[in-house]
């Protein structure tokens, strides 16, 4: 024990030493000096003593006297100062009432309530008083005294005797509601030997022990069994105020030759402090010693500390008679009644101290035991590992290094070791910085450019396919794969790709750096479809390159759930796939490989959600003259379709200028047509009959037709779209006769649907054409007479453009046209005499009428057959009635008025007619002649002569209409 050092981290406080105040007014028959100090105690922020004279004393903080009073009338022999209540328990002795009863009482008072003795003192509230000693408990000296508070207002109180007995009390003494029972520990032949000089509790959840120390041994009661069983520990024991309990409920005796500690299953440690052991006590974790020295007799107070192995203070006292601890200070009370209060020096105080001494060692085991912050701790470490670091020491100092991870910025560490010849130290203390997760992606480069510098393949390997690295991110997995790559470790920067799941650094490092494309595609299937839809869209282009099939696949899998399980599924679940279109752009540089895709798509899925967009997609590629990646058809829904494809055809044309069409190989021309043959498939199956709309663009459609001369996908839109006009105009513009007969003979067939008028421009065009085709137009007037499309007329007006076309062409067709029209002629002046006789008729009649009388000659009625007879009514028609059978109606005649009916009715609607433009006007434009229905308006009197108002020219009517009657 020579050899621990010693420190001051101790000191003295409240002035170095004070003595305690006397109080005069106790007992003013006794004087100061023969006060004795018979016990202390200390709790609640003050401390309590009590003296010979039945006085107690209690000081506050800086040992200031703040009251006594007297509870005992003779002596106060112990007393406890609880801690969970303001409770004083004292027992002391009293004025003997009969010599049976013992002198000796324990008594509890509340500090809390003060009651007035006097006109100026005062004491606390005594709230409970009880007789130690009592027939089953005979009475004997009292050696120790300890209290236990429990549940309060439950206490549990031990006292010691010198005959080997513990007399327990349990309760609440207040009330009186108490409980004894009586402990013993083993006789011995000497009395002396069997005293109990020192108890102390022992509580561990719900058991509750009691050790009890005699000079001769030390004893273990189990409180909680019933009864409470005793173990002997020890065979030795020890004097009085040599007992003291740890703060880990350790039991600790001192003797001459060394202190010992007792767990409950025996003897624990011993330390061989020599000397007589005046007094013993345990404070923060500390322990306290009055050790007297036998050859000179002077008294050493010493703070041992156990874990550190060094004496924290020792100083020489005089006689120490008790020992208390209190305002975080211990108080060593002399006989002389004097007190050294001593105070424990701040952290920092002490660790200055040791660091003056370069003891950095004791400074860290320091800081550990008294369990300060880890900022301190790691400060201290950082000291120490600087003087390592300046001894040259620089593996130890790296250890040390390394405990201040966490708190100690990184950088300070690592630019000490930057050092080529430091860099195993740097990568040990990297290592340990990515085993805590506080690695940043710059900590993450340097180890690994230590581990490549190093060629340390076996550490690299450690580190990158350690189980736990990735799982809990101890490093930067981007970071990792860019300096592996960098130093071409590249299985191990596609490990750590491929387990922390950045599949397109993975894919990267097979296609840009390895060339694997065959692994790649593996890799790529293996993947969820959305994971693998995304690297394909990135990494695609070089897959299409160098593995068209495979990759084709991949996304026939991909856009069609497997492409074994797809026919005909419901749309609602197409649309969460994949679409082709999503992966046009991969094939920029690879049409041919983008129309087998597409094909093998289309053949595959009959309802996907882009179907137009694959079809426009497909018709570019098929229509174009030469086999490029699509333009047009890529222009957003709604772009300028006009725009793209007039750039596009200046491209080609300024192309052509420097090239010569004719070298087209027979191969290209070969493969040209097979796909022109595969566009109009596509235009027909993409337009079924019953379909209003097709599944493609029209309008980009026409435009790649027309761009690429593809006469017939061209003509086969136009018709469906029934654009005949622009029919005809196609073969027009090929200059092809037979072709455009043959179209207007198909579409130019009213009973059919078609437009007659396709033959008028059939002829306006042969009569502008400015050759002779003499046989053409003889076949077009055939057509153009049996349907009666145009007036002679007009026929003649347009083929008289042509100077190639002589009069014998329509020699044949005039004169059946004049034919025709003479024999109209003839039949139209027929009709009209007929019509004037009839008029000169009617005119007559009228005019007889007028002017001459009329005979009515009937004899029968007209109704009924019967003869005349009065009374009678004759009609100007010449029918006569008998007025009972012509009933209410006499005013016409029966016979004649539904034909007038008519007359009107047809009159009325001729009128009403008259009104309708919209009927007559599509009448003209619906007959193949339309001053024919301009001239029976006339005729029937529906158009009347232009007059200056409606209103006069509907009077004129009606008058004339009532003349003409």
């Amino acid at each position: 024990m020579y050899q621990w050092r010693k420190f001051e981290f101790f000191e003295e406080k409240y002035a170095a030493k004070c003595a305690i105040p006397e109080d005069d007014d106790v007992d003013v028959t006794v004087k100061n000096e023969d006060k004795k100090i018979e016990c202390c105690s200390s709790g609640r922020g003050k401390v309590v003593t009590g003296f010979d004279d039945g006085t107690v004393c209690l000081f506050d903080r800086g040992l200031k006297f703040n009251y006594a009073f007297q509870p005992h009338s003779s002596s106060v022999l112990f007393l406890q100062q609880l801690k969970q209540r303001n409770f004083l328990v004292t027992i002391g002795e009293d004025e003997q009432l009969t010599p049976q009863q013992s002198a000796l009482c324990l008594k509890v008072f509340d500090l809390d309530k003060m009651q007035s003795e006097g006109s100026s003192t005062s004491s606390p509230d005594c709230v409970g008083i009880l007789r130690i000693f009592t027939n089953q408990f005979p009475e004997a000296k009292i050696t120790s005294f300890l209290v236990l508070e429990e549940v309060p207002p439950i206490l549990l109180i031990a006292i010691g005797l010198d005959n080997g007995s513990i007399y327990c009390i349990k309760g609440d003494i207040a009330r009186e509601r108490i409980t004894r029972f009586k402990l013993q520990v083993e006789n011995h032949s000497d009395k002396t030997l069997s005293s109990i000089t020192g108890l102390g509790f022992r509580v561990d959840g719900q058991s509750l022990q009691l050790f009890a120390v005699t000079p001769s041994s030390v004893s273990l009661f189990s409180l909680h069994d019933q009864p409470p069983r005793r173990q002997t520990l020890d065979q030795i024991g020890c004097g009085v105020n040599s007992v003291a309990m740890s703060d880990r409920s350790e039991l600790i005796i001192g003797r001459p030759e060394a202190v010992y500690f007792y767990e409950v299953d025996g003897r624990g440690p011993c330390w061989a402090f020599e000397g007589e052991k005046k007094l013993l006590g345990w404070f923060r974790g500390y322990l306290l010693c009055v050790i007297a020295d036998q050859r000179t007799g002077k008294h050493t107070f010493n703070i041992y500390d156990l874990k550190n192995r060094l004496i924290a203070h020792s100083v020489s006292v005089k006689e120490v008679s008790h020992m208390l601890y209190e305002w975080g200070n211990i108080i060593l009370i002399m006989t002389d009644k004097s007190a050294l209060c001593i105070g424990e020096k701040d952290m920092e105080s002490k660790l200055d101290m040791l660091f003056k001494k370069n003891l950095y060692t004791v400074a860290i085991n320091l800081v550990q035991t008294q369990q300060a912050d880890a900022a301190a701790t790691s400060e201290v470490l950082r000291k120490y590992a600087d003087h390592l670091y300046s001894k040259q020491d620089y593996d130890e100092a790296m250890a040390q290094y390394i405990h201040t991870i966490g708190h100690l910025e990184p950088s300070y560490v690592i630019q000490k070791f930057l050092d080529a010849q430091r860099i195993y130290n740097l990568t040990n203390y990297l290592e340990k910085l990515h085993e805590k997760g506080l690695a940043s992606k710059d900590h993450t480069t340097l180890l690994l450019n230590c581990y490549t510098k190093l060629k340390d393949v076996e550490k690299l390997n450690l580190f990158i396919k350690s189980e736990d690295s990735i799982g809990e991110l101890k490093f930067d997995v981007e970071t990792a794969i860019r300096v592996c790559r960098a130093a071409n470790y590249h299985e191990h920067a596609m490990y750590v790709a491929k387990k922390a799941g950045r599949h397109e650094w993975y894919l990267k490092i097979l296609l840009e750096d390895l060339g694997r494309y065959e692994e790649a595609l593996e890799y790529i299937s293996s993947l969820e479809p959305s994971q693998a839809g995304m690297t394909i869209k990135e990494y695609g282009k070089i897959l299409i390159e160098h593995k068209p099939l495979e990759t084709i696949q991949i996304l026939i899998r991909l856009c069609t759930e497997d492409g074994d399980k797809r026919g005909h599924s419901n749309g609602v679940y197409v649309s969460m796939l994949p679409s082709p279109v999503d992966f046009l752009s991969i094939f920029v540089h690879h049409p041919q490989s983008l129309m087998d895709f597409l094909e093998k798509y289309t053949n595959k899925v009959k309802d996907s959600p882009a179907q137009v967009e694959i079809h426009n997609t497909l018709l570019e590629l098929y229509i174009s003259n030469e086999l490029n990646f699509p333009s047009i058809s890529q222009v957003n829904e709604g772009g300028d379709y006009l725009n793209v494809a007039s750039a596009k055809t200046v491209n080609l044309s300024a192309q052509s200028n420097g090239t010569i069409s004719d070298n087209k190989s027979s191969e290209e021309e070969k493969n040209r047509l097979k796909r022109r043959e595969k566009g109009l498939r596509l235009l027909k199956s993409a337009w079924p009959p019953e379909m209003e709309h097709p599944l493609y663009d029209v309008d980009l459609a026409i435009i790649l037709c027309e761009m690429n001369a593809f006469k017939d996908g061209l003509l086969y839109l136009y018709e469906k779209m029934k654009l005949y006009k622009e029919v005809i105009a196609c073969y027009m513009q090929a200059h092809d006769h037979e072709g455009l007969i043959a179209c207007c003979k198909r579409l130019g067939d009213s009973v059919k649907g078609g437009d007659p008028s396709l033959w008028a421009d059939l002829l306006k065009y042969f009569g502008e054409l400015g050759e002779d085709c003499s046989k053409e137009v003889k076949e077009v007037l055939t057509y153009i007479e049996r349907d009666d499309i145009l007036p002679p007329i007009i026929v003649l007006q347009t083929l008289s453009r042509n100077p190639c076309l002589t009069l014998s062409v329509i020699k044949d067709y005039i004169a059946r046209k004049l034919e025709q029209e003479s024999k109209m002629i003839e039949e139209d002046r027929q009709a009209i005499e007929k019509y004037q006789e009839d008029t000169l008729a009617m005119r007559k009649e009228i005019q007889d009428l007028r002017t001459n009388a009329r005979i009515f000659q009937l004899s029968k009625c007209t109704t009924c057959t019967f003869t005349l007879d009065l009374p009678a009514v004759h009609f100007m028609c010449m029918h006569s009635f008998h007025l009972r059978c012509l009933g209410d109606n006499e005013k016409e005649c029966p016979e004649c008025a539904p034909e007038y009916r008519s007359v009107l009715e047809m009159k009325r609607n001729l009128e009403q007619n008259s009104k309708d433009q919209d009927r007559f006007f599509q009448q003209v434009k619906n007959s193949k002649d339309g001053f024919s229905v301009i001239a029976e308006y006339f005729g029937k009197g529906i158009i009347s002569k232009t007059s200056n108002g409606s209103t006069s020219s509907l009077r004129s009517g009606s008058a004339s209409s009532n003349s003409g009657f």
